[in-house]
């Protein structure tokens, strides 16, 4: 017994001791590059191809440097728009999607570019603006459509957005044509561009590196190697060796530990039961009786079965509970004036013909196969219910 001790003590001791070396090497293979967040609670997470100025080169792709500013948010620079705040990123679509921090996304479209960023061009959309005198007001008129922006207006002049192709007839006596902006998706209504408010969001897409299939597939995307901009896809199931080594050491020692503990409860429950054959031998062993009622299998009798409640269905259908429209076991609805029967003991409602023939068969519900109490004596069917509902 000493020895068992002794050997347990000396497996506990070295599970410990792989327990520390394994916690050390499954936070080194995390590295520096593990997702990270401006804001503990709040803010997008970023990953690959994205990095935070804080983290290695190696982790973001070139090009792809965010920031955080004093307020905990997230900072996109593009060069030659300035800074945007980044609202959120849709990894599996490549889209990033970003706010003005002034709240004022219009006056920024003036003068939007994505020049010198890796983000494409393709999906740009291009409008007019139109300097008016005055205060407008949002028109729809026959043949086109302004939208005035007010964080961008004055007391005394209104600067208002128009389609690329806005008919010049169309426009109000006091407005000139300032000439055309170039900026990403934005908000849509049904038929026109506007803005919707403080929260609106410019949509950014990157082709390069392509990273959307490995996301969609719930992959990671990262560089292949130490050098180089070749990316690759790890799968969730691509664990590193070290944390492959983590796992196998993680589980094994304490599941060799259960084992040994398996073992000895065994050997401890063999020798008791050793002692009570001893102990029993010369006691005699009462019969039991085997006899099983497999209800389930063989149905109720007749007498169970016409001791169940009726109702008679009224014109509006109506049973206690909605969900119970439908007889379970022909699949069809139930219609007025129709007998319906309910099990007691769970309440399901069913056709009477329909339900009588199964419990005759079968001694659960057809519903929630609980098998019904039979009784103790021979009950006297009810009569029939009157109806739960005749309105």
């Amino acid at each position: 017994m000493a020895k068992a001790t002794q050997l347990l003590l000396t497996i506990i001791f070295i599970t410990i001791i792989i327990s520390l070396f394994t916690n050390q090497a499954a936070a080194q293979s995390a590295g520096p590059c593990k997702p990270d967040s401006c804001h503990p609670t709040r803010g997008p997470t970023i990953r690959f191809p994205f990095r935070l100025a804080r983290q290695p080169v190696r982790c973001g792709y070139p090009g792809f440097t965010l920031r955080c500013n004093a307020r905990n948010q997230t900072i996109l620079t593009l060069p030659r728009a300035g800074d945007f705040i980044v609202q959120h990123i849709d990894y599996q679509s490549s889209a990033i999607y970003v706010g003005d921090p002034g709240f004022c996304l219009p006056g920024r479209a003036l003068n939007f570019s994505v020049s010198g960023s890796p983000y494409d061009a393709t999906f740009l959309n291009r409008f007019g603006i139109l300097n008016c005198s005055g205060r407008l007001e949002d028109s729809a008129g026959a043949g086109g459509y302004y939208i005035v922006l007010p964080c961008v207006s004055t007391e005394n002049s209104t600067v208002v957005v128009v389609a690329d192709d806005f008919p010049a007839d169309m426009a109000p006596p006091s407005c000139r044509r300032a000439g055309n902006v170039t900026v990403p998706p934005w908000t849509f209504s049904e038929f026109y561009w506007r803005p919707i408010g403080p929260e609106e969001v410019f949509e950014l897409r990157w082709s390069r590196p392509a990273c959307g299939r490995c996301e969609t597939q719930g992959g990671r995307c990262g560089f292949k190697e130490d050098s180089g901009f070749a990316v690759g896809c790890t799968r969730p199931s691509g664990l590193p060796r070290g944390a492959k080594y983590a796992v196998i050491i993680g589980g094994g020692v304490p599941g060799l530990l259960c084992l040994i503990g398996l073992i000895c409860y065994g050997c401890r429950r063999m020798k008791l039961a050793r002692q009570q054959r001893r102990i029993d031998s010369e006691l005699a062993v009462p019969t039991f009786d085997r006899q099983l009622v497999f209800r389930a299998n063989m149905g109720l009798d007749v007498s169970t079965i016409e001791s169940y409640p009726k109702t008679v269905l009224g014109q509006s259908r109506r049973l206690p509970n909605p969900v119970d429209n439908m007889c379970s076991i022909c699949l069809s609805d139930y219609q007025s004036q129709e007998t319906l029967k309910s099990i007691p003991e769970c309440n399901h409602y069913f056709h009477a013909n329909c339900i009588d023939e199964w419990l005759k068969l079968n001694g659960t519900c057809p519903l929630c196969r609980n098998s019904p109490d039979a009784p103790s004596s021979t009950p006297t069917p009810t009569s029939s219910l009157p109806a739960l509902d005749n309105q």
